[in-house]
């Protein structure tokens, strides 16, 4: 999947990528785009770190969220050791934005953490089994994005509400 055809077929875009390269110029985009953006307010809850992303994709409408649990997966164990989110979480939470009709957006860049490079691409290459993975490279978000004029997707109607267990 690219990305035109992303923000033709997706309801939710989940933003992820190293810290320090740009998704801020995308965000802006996917608002353009009509995606409604969020993130997640605070820190991972202690007890299920899935909490406030459950929240976050029970909205309705079409979705932006700009990082999530893959951000722990990557940064947890380069900072302390150990991440606070398990695959078993991770997955659920893939397969729950896959429902949601949804994709990662996986943005790549020129970055001195070649760590969280890969583990950003571990983890994204085993939950794409799980989610579509759109790779974007920073360096091409400079201008601005056109989605190809297509229909709005069939689901645009559906009321149905989600239900993550």
């Amino acid at each position: 999947m690219i990305l035109h055809q992303a923000l033709v077929q997706c309801r939710t875009l989940v933003v992820e990528g190293p810290d320090g390269i740009g998704r801020s110029g995308l965000i802006a985009e996917l608002a353009r785009h009509g995606f409604m953006v969020r993130r997640s307010r605070g820190h991972l809850h202690h007890v299920n770190p899935t909490q406030p992303y459950r929240e976050l994709l029970a909205a309705p409408g079409r979705l932006a969220v700009d990082g999530s649990l893959v951000h722990e997966l990557v940064y947890g164990p380069l900072r302390r050791g150990h991440s606070r989110v398990t695959w078993i979480q991770a997955l659920d939470f893939a397969e729950a934005v896959a429902e949601r009709d949804g994709a990662l957006i996986h943005v790549t860049g020129e970055t001195d953490d070649t760590e969280a490079v890969d583990a950003y691409e571990r983890a994204l290459r085993t939950l794409s089994q799980h989610v579509p993975v759109v790779t974007l490279d920073a360096a091409q978000l400079g201008r601005p994005i056109r989605a190809p004029a297509t229909p709005q997707p069939q689901l645009e109607g559906c009321t149905q509400a989600l239900t993550i267990s």
